[in-house]
């Protein structure tokens, strides 16, 4: 019985569009396709809850008196939108206001006092000294200093998602972050690599030319050191740039592989001194960057792309840790990729070359507008959508802009079928609840270790494809009872400043009937779309799941035994092995309870009643599971 009831559950978040059968304002019909289908009111609810991360209370009287037209264009011009309200929020983050250049040098001095402990332990004989202790507590000191920008990272995103007057750049900075996804426990540096990416690399370039987003990206420590790019150099059957090597070169320096690895990544002798080429960042530039899995490139392509990219690399962290090219490393011979000749001789213009060959390449046009299209319309995009927004795409110079304009104002955008068909992932059901209750950010971890515990721990995906775009991969029985637990778990106050009796349009209405709490709730969390089935879950009170045992304790628990391991954790090993792991499945990437940053759960799941279980019960419902 337990089993069917669930299925039945899934088949209603399955369902396309789940809205079809809710009780709605009422339709218009129309038969052009060059028309809007869905009435002006529902155009605004599908615009907020795809080009936000779900409606605030009041938002939709906002669009209406703005005119959604309006609105979707000040969205898409985020930098005349005031959000100084979250600068200041984010202010609050010790850890990412430093200078990347500092961290790193903190970063060094750690890796330098760690290795002087561990000779010093290896001498059985030396007793330990005051030095020895202080050393000692000052690794400590730069480990927590470590774990405190992963967890300031994490909470950072959740909170801009949440509160940020620039919702349509903040719902791209997660698509782009997802698109170039990196992995924070990749090793010990990475964390700080994340800091810029995430604020220098991403958010700045969500909205402009994709030509400029990749290139960042292709500069950008985090994926250089994630996709290994940072230690590929020519093979020794290449010429290299010895002439500019040397000149290069600082004096005093050695070798170049002694500049580059950390002490805790230590190689064989004959690995250190040439490891060779690396294809890690070759590939997934084609694959999963640019043109796609179908791209028309071959592995010939693959390996002269790496070729290309050798000598793009990273300073050491004593450094700065900043992007650095090597000449003495780069592969200097002639290059043909994707039938473009790149003559010998040359040096960063090899990789550049390779940018604006990707870049303008139709293939590009039609994978980067069709990810577009399946997040923002859905799972399965029409061609025509597509190919229209490839046009654009290619009309003006790979404007990221344009094309999601052209998408989002499309009439496959306002169209019944795109209408609430799209299943959340766990970022977006945690943020999009948080909006929904009119909730402050918060600029605790708590709030990023529920998104890790419904499935998506943030920057913890390990393998580069990052994570599931399209709504069946996140529908297992585990994820659906945590969705339906979470749910209570919010209305019961369980998400920092969340307050279900504080919300306006409830506020009144805690002493009147079932009924009429029942509509409002349904009004103002659910934005009057309820199916019969969910209508009568929320006057009765009762979940067929629940009441088949589905909120366990134990559901609501860690996976790990420890109870306390996180993604925060895991960033603090050294790792960076400089072995390829980038392609290794991650058992800890599904849902529920193999999150890999788990926190300590939700708790048990509260017991309610009156408005916060009806509240709750809303929040867990298959409407509000979907967008």
């Amino acid at each position: 019985m337990f089993v069917r009831k669930l299925v039945a559950f899934g088949a209603l978040l399955s369902l396309v569009p789940v809205g079809a059968k809710a009780q709605r304002i009422s339709q218009t019909q129309t038969t052009s396709s060059d028309v809007r289908e869905l009435p002006a009111d529902q155009q605004i609810i599908q615009a907020l809850s795809r080009l936000t991360f779900g409606a605030r209370p009041g938002d939709i009287q906002k669009v209406r008196s703005i005119g959604l037209d309006k609105w979707i264009d000040q969205q898409l011009h985020p930098d005349k939108i005031n959000d100084d309200a979250m600068n200041a929020f984010v202010s609050r983050y010790a850890a990412l206001n430093q200078n990347q250049s500092d961290l790193l040098a903190q970063y060094a001095e750690q890796q330098r006092a760690r290795q002087e402990i561990k000779r010093e332990r290896a001498d059985t004989t030396k007793a330990m000294t005051a030095d020895d202790v202080a050393s000692m507590q000052q690794v400590r000191q730069q480990q927590a200093s470590r774990r405190q920008v992963v967890t300031q990272l994490q909470s950072s995103r959740v909170a801009r998602a949440v509160a940020s007057e620039r919702q349509l750049q903040e719902v791209m900075t997660d698509f782009w972050e997802n698109h170039f996804n990196i992995y924070a426990a990749k090793g010990a540096p990475e964390p700080y690599y994340l800091v810029d990416f995430d604020q220098n690399v991403i958010r700045p370039n969500a909205l402009g030319k994709f030509r400029d987003l990749l290139e960042a990206v292709a500069k950008s420590p985090a994926m250089l050191f994630y996709l290994d790019n940072a230690r590929s150099m020519a093979d020794s059957t290449q010429p290299t740039l010895q002439g500019q090597a040397r000149r290069a070169r600082p004096p005093g320096r050695g070798g170049f592989g002694a500049m580059r690895f950390p002490p805790q990544q230590k190689q064989p002798q004959q690995q250190r001194q040439r490891p060779g080429l690396n294809e890690n960042y070759g590939r997934e530039l084609l694959e999963l960057h640019t043109l796609g899995v179908d791209g028309g490139y071959t592995q010939q392509d693959v390996i002269n792309v790496a070729r290309a990219f050798t000598g793009w690399t990273i300073k050491p962290p004593a450094q700065g840790g900043g992007f650095i090219f090597r000449p003495q490393v780069h592969d200097a011979g002639q290059k043909v990729v994707l039938g473009h000749k790149l003559a010998g001789g040359r040096g960063m213009e090899d990789a550049e070359d390779v940018l604006d060959i990707l870049a303008k390449s139709p293939a590009t046009a039609r994978f980067i507008s069709f990810k577009l299209a399946r997040r923002f319309v859905s799972d399965s995009p029409s061609k025509a959508l597509v190919d229209r927004g490839a046009q654009v795409y290619l009309r003006t110079d790979g404007d990221i802009r344009e094309v999601l304009k052209s998408i989002v104002t499309s009439p496959e955008f306002f169209s019944q079928r795109a209408f609430h068909s799209k299943v959340k992932s766990p970022f977006e059901v945690v943020v999009s609840a948080m909006r929904a209750l009119n909730a402050a950010p918060d600029s605790t971890p708590r709030t990023a270790q529920v998104v890790a515990y419904l499935g998506q721990p943030i920057f913890g995906h390990q393998a580069p494809n990052g994570w599931p775009e399209t709504g069946d991969a996140w529908m297992n029985t585990g994820a659906i009872l945590n969705r339906i637990n979470f749910g209570m778990a919010a209305a019961g106050g369980r998400l920092p400043g969340a307050n279900v009796r504080a919300l306006p349009a409830l506020d009144t209405i805690r002493s009147a009937s079932r009924d009429r709490q029942v509509d409002a709730v349904v009004a103002t969390i659910l934005n009057g779309m309820v199916s019969p089935d969910t209508r009568a879950v929320l006057l009765s009170g009762e979940h067929p799941l629940l009441a088949a045992g589905g909120a366990r304790v134990e559901d609501m628990s860690p996976a790990t035994s420890g109870g306390d391991s996180s993604m925060a954790d895991a960033a603090m090993n050294d790792g960076g092995n400089g072995q390829d792991d980038s392609r290794r499945p991650n058992k800890q990437n599904g849902g529920g309870k193999q999150a890999a940053l788990q926190g300590r759960g939700l708790g048990n799941v509260p017991q309610l009643n009156g408005l916060p279980q009806i509240v709750g019960l809303a929040l867990g419902s298959p409407e509000f599971q979907r967008h």
